[in-house]
């Protein structure tokens, strides 16, 4: 199972990273791409979180001997649909693919992380 500081750490990478657009977003003439990274991002981390807290109920589950249910592929995606709803409604604010980066950036930090976490280790 995921230890709790593994998810904190995840978050404020997200939370650096969200800044990061932020600022991109201001002091850029790149308004849409960054709210396209931005609306993105945010999807992919609140996915993570579903996913987490999916994970967490599971392990419960199997220790109580419980029937196991799924993960919340179903939720997952609607999230992502929502989000590309929220983009070819406002084709103007948000930038198409610039949000399907941002869906990909929790799993890109998660590997990244991981990678620095298996350097280090050595």
């Amino acid at each position: 199972m995921l230890q709790k500081s593994i998810v904190h750490r995840y978050l404020s990478y997200a939370a650096y990273l969200l800044a990061f657009l932020v600022l991109g977003w201001g002091f850029t003439p790149y308004h849409d791409v960054f709210l396209g990274l931005i609306l993105g991002t945010i999807v992919s981390f609140i996915n993570i979180f579903i996913l987490y807290f999916r994970i967490e109920r599971m392990g419960q589950a199997v220790v109580e001997g419980k029937k196991v249910r799924s993960l919340g592929m179903l939720h997952r995606f609607a999230m992502a649909g929502l989000a590309v709803l929220i983009v070819t409604l406002f084709p103007d604010y948000f930038h198409m693919v610039s949000m399907v980066i941002g869906l990909m950036a929790a799993y890109l930090i998660i590997f990244i992380d991981s990678i620095f976490k298996t350097l280090h280790s050595r």
